[in-house]
């Protein structure tokens, strides 16, 4: 009995040696001011960027765009630089994974209603059936708010080209696509305020929309450093 009790505490030895290497990992990421990384390949791999570093400038961005809301009112880059936002593609005759998603998106509406430099993004893979008439439909059914929450239309061939070359929404299989393949992806993407892509997650799973929620937190916390 001694002798695993003896095992046992040189474990717990072990586990403390490697919580306080994970913590003082965790505050030299604070100390250069970089809580969260950044997402510059459709593969998703996480590259920490400091501000000193040669390739912070070239950081990949999402680009200029311009689209209709569920109000017939335009929403382009103008109305996402300075803020936060998570964005996502769905449809409104998806009866598959977008009501989770729309579920999940309306939890974080709620999260932050009162916070104005949060917004979120939905954009219409079926835009030639989602007008601005069905998204409106669609928003008060699902109790969106439109000044925290844009459903998007437009043009079918820019929607696609941002969301699998810009937002990598489709992962590497979509990026490399060579057409319209249809795109049915649960990815939630967050943006920071210059529209640099800072997370991704399964927008069908709540453990995934506290991830969202507290990540938002970080990354607030780090731009308030800059």
């Amino acid at each position: 009995m001694q002798k695993y009790g003896g095992f046992f505490i040189f474990c717990l030895i072990v586990l403390g040696a490697c919580n306080n290497a994970t913590n003082s990992n965790m505050v030299q990421k604070k100390d250069s001011i970089v809580a969260l990384p950044f997402f510059n390949q459709p593969d998703w791999t996480p590259e920490w960027i400091g501000e000193t570093d040669s390739a912070y400038k070239n950081i990949h961005a999402i680009p200029s765009f311009s689209f209709l809301d569920q109000n017939g009112i335009v929403v382009d880059e103008n109305l996402v630089n300075g803020k936060i936002y998570v964005a996502n593609f769905f449809f409104t005759k998806c009866r598959n994974i977008c009501p989770k998603m729309t579920n999940n998106m309306h939890l974080l509406q709620e999260s932050f209603k009162d916070d104005t430099s949060i917004l979120l993004l939905s954009h219409s893979v079926t835009p030639e059936t989602d007008d601005v008439k069905v998204l409106n439909k669609y928003a008060l059914d699902n109790k969106v708010d439109a000044a925290k929450w844009h459903l998007l239309t437009g043009d079918k061939k820019a929607i696609y080209g941002l969301a699998k070359q810009q937002y990598f929404a489709g992962d590497t299989v979509g990026y490399y696509q060579s057409g319209n393949e249809f795109l049915h992806t649960e990815n939630f993407i967050l943006v920071d305020q210059h529209r640099r892509i800072r997370g991704v997650y399964n927008g069908t799973l709540p453990v995934e929309i506290n991830r969202i929620i507290e990540d938002i937190a970080i990354l607030k916390s780090e731009i308030t450093s800059f």
